[in-house]
């Protein structure tokens, strides 16, 4: 008798970035996370090291907001995960305490360390 496997669906993810497009994408199963042109910054630091700020993402999911006290001040934040592994990726900004930080509101942290470079990086 021969054994069975199981077959896994098919991974399929919420949104697709346009091949066209310089995208970021999730290092443990490369869900597309970003297009390269909503990136705002690279000089961020996560929690596990070197962050980048990007305007907006796809295929992430957010938890609760929380007060933390980040190295620019007090701000509430609810950490975003990736919808497809589950993979804690970063924060989003929901409100910043200090006006010089308001920028920040509404926009996403990503470590690098979750993150993978595709199409067209040459």
């Amino acid at each position: 008798r021969v054994p069975t496997t199981t077959r896994l669906p098919p991974r399929t993810f919420h949104s697709y970035l346009p091949r066209s497009h310089r995208t970021y994408s999730c290092v443990h199963c490369r869900a597309h996370l970003a297009r390269h042109e909503e990136l705002i910054s690279k000089s961020f630091q996560g929690s596990h090291g070197r962050a980048y700020l990007f305007n907006s993402v796809v295929n992430v999911g957010c938890g609760p907001a929380e007060q933390r006290l980040l190295l620019t001040g007090l701000h509430s934040v609810a950490d975003i995960f990736c919808e497809s592994c589950k993979t804690t990726l970063g924060w989003k900004y929901e409100q910043a305490f200090e006006s010089s930080q308001k920028y920040k509101e509404g926009k996403f942290i990503i470590e690098m360390s979750h993150m993978v470079k595709e199409n067209g990086w040459d």
